[in-house]
């Protein structure tokens, strides 16, 4: 029987991918791709040629039954995300769950992930934390910051650049507006940042403010700036 491999890519330098990542790119006989055009950019980046299919969230229960008859069958596969670890905020989790019950293998190597150069760079206590990822847009908003402003933890969220505004209001709401925060954005990358100081000032700087990129947010406990 086949195994299936969770392969993390870099979130932003091509430099950040282990060579047992690439490795293992080279030799299944799949890779399950969120984007394959984000992949096969990887991919020419490093020489290696291998056979791309694609797999997100708008496919994945299509086609899960037969990935799983694959690997089942005999064929290597790796899963990638479009930057850092399969199933951290990106599809993955049902064709581990699917994998799993079928005694199918499955190999996850470590590697890039956002929050976690966010939440060390942020200065705020990391012995305990709370990953919230993306918040919902509309439906359990509410209920989900209601539940942010009751934790004593470190907490960790993911944004997109047109929410981000928004986000840090209402966090200012109910968290309350001296709550410490840092923001990175860009995380690898040439214009790499991370603003910090309470929700009400870094809600000021974004507000007038163009933002681009993939942006992680980091509220720290009360009292922890």
């Amino acid at each position: 029987m086949a195994k299936l491999y969770l392969v993390p890519t870099p979130i932003g330098n091509l430099e950040d991918i282990t060579l047992r990542a690439l490795r293992i790119l080279k030799e299944v006989s799949l890779i399950l791709a969120e984007d394959t055009r984000t992949t096969g950019n990887l991919l020419k980046h490093y020489k290696i040629e291998n056979r791309l299919q694609p797999y997100h969230i708008r496919n994945e229960h299509k086609i899960l039954e037969n990935i799983v008859q694959r690997l089942a069958g005999g064929e290597d596969m790796a899963l990638v995300s479009d930057a850092g670890t399969p199933s951290v905020s990106d599809p993955g989790f049902l064709l581990v769950r699917e994998c799993l019950k079928n005694n199918i293998p499955v190999e996850t190597l470590p590697g890039a992930t956002a929050f976690v150069p966010a939440l060390v760079n942020s200065g705020f206590p990391s012995d305990r934390f709370f990953f919230e990822g993306f918040l919902p847009h509309k439906k359990g908003r509410q209920s989900r910051l209601k539940k942010l402003a009751q934790t004593d933890q470190t907490i960790i969220i993911y944004e997109s650049p047109h929410r981000l505004v928004k986000t840090l209001e209402q966090l200012s709401d109910f968290l309350g507006p001296e709550r410490p925060v840092a923001v990175s954005r860009e995380l690898t990358k040439i214009h790499e940042e991370t603003i910090r100081g309470t929700l009400a000032e870094v809600y000021q700087y974004f507000k007038v403010k163009t933002v681009k990129g993939e942006i992680v947010l980091v509220i720290g406990r009360p009292g922890s700036l």
